[in-house]
C-alpha cells in the first residue's frame, strides 16, 4: 500500500504545493495559470491568494523548500555518527530517493530556478552551496586522495556529477517507477544501480588524482 497520502488527507497548503509542483513540472512555470492550480485542489483561484500571495510565491515556496530540505536531511546524514563511509553511502541513499521518490520537485530544482525573484534565487543558491560543501567534505574524508588543495576541484567536480547524474531520472523514467518503465528497471532496481554508480564515480575520481602521470 502507498504511503502517500491522499490528496484529501493532505493539508490545503499540501495539496496546492503538491499540484502546483505537478502542473509546473509538467508544463513549465510560465505554462500554468493560478486558476488551474486551483481547479487541480478543488477551489477557486482567487481562494488560493489565502494561502500564497501568488504563483511566484508558490514557486519560491517550492524551490527553498526543496533546498531547505535537502540541506537539513544532509546534515543529519553526515552527522550519522558511524563514519565518513557511511555518511557518503547516506548522503547517496538519501539523494537518490529524493529524486525517485519526488521527481515533481527534482524538476523544478533542475529547471525553474531562472523564474525565482532575485531574493528568492540567492536564498536557493545560497542552501544549494551548502549542500555541495558537505558533500564536499564528507567525499574528501573518505578519499585521502581528494584532500590536498589541488584535488579539490576534482572532488567538487565529481560532487556536481554525481547530482546531474542522479537528478536525471526524471527526465530517462516513465510515469510509474513500480512497474512498467521505459528503463526495464523498477524503483528498487533503479535505487540500487545509482547507487552503485555514485559511489563508483567518487572512487574513479581518487583514482585520477593518485594516479601516475
Amino acid at each position: 500500500m502507498s504511503n502517500v497520502p491522499a490528496a484529501s488527507a493532505l493539508p490545503r497548503r499540501d495539496q496546492i504545493r503538491r499540484e502546483a509542483a505537478r502542473l509546473f513540472a509538467a508544463r513549465g512555470f510560465l505554462g500554468v495559470g493560478v486558476d488551474e492550480i486551483g481547479k487541480a485542489v478543488g477551489i477557486s483561484g482567487p481562494g488560493l491568494y489565502r494561502h500564497f500571495a501568488g504563483k511566484d510565491a508558490m514557486l519560491a515556496d517550492l524551490l527553498i523548500g526543496i533546498s531547505e530540505r535537502l540541506l537539513e536531511e544532509g546534515r543529519r546524514r553526515a552527522g550519522g555518527g558511524d563514519g565518513p563511509a557511511a555518511a557518503l553511502d547516506a548522503l547517496i541513499g538519501g539523494h537518490v530517493d529524493f529524486a525517485l521518490d519526488d521527481r515533481d520537485l527534482i524538476t523544478l530544482h533542475d529547471r525553474e530556478l531562472l523564474n525565482l525573484k532575485e531574493e528568492d534565487r540567492r536564498t536557493v543558491r545560497r542552501l544549494q552551496r551548502g549542500y555541495v560543501e558537505l558533500w564536499v567534505d564528507v567525499v574528501r574524508q573518505v578519499y585521502p586522495q581528494l584532500t590536498g588543495p589541488a584535488a579539490e576541484p576534482v572532488a567538487r567536480a565529481t560532487v556536481h556529477a554525481v547530482f546531474g547524474l542522479i537528478n536525471s531520472t526524471p527526465h530517462s523514467l516513465g510515469p510509474n517507477l513500480a512497474q512498467d518503465e521505459r528503463s526495464g528497471l523498477q524503483r528498487d532496481g533503479m535505487a540500487a544501480l545509482l547507487h552503485a554508480l555514485a559511489h563508483g564515480a567518487f572512487a574513479a575520481a581518487a583514482d585520477s588524482v593518485s594516479a601516475p602521470a
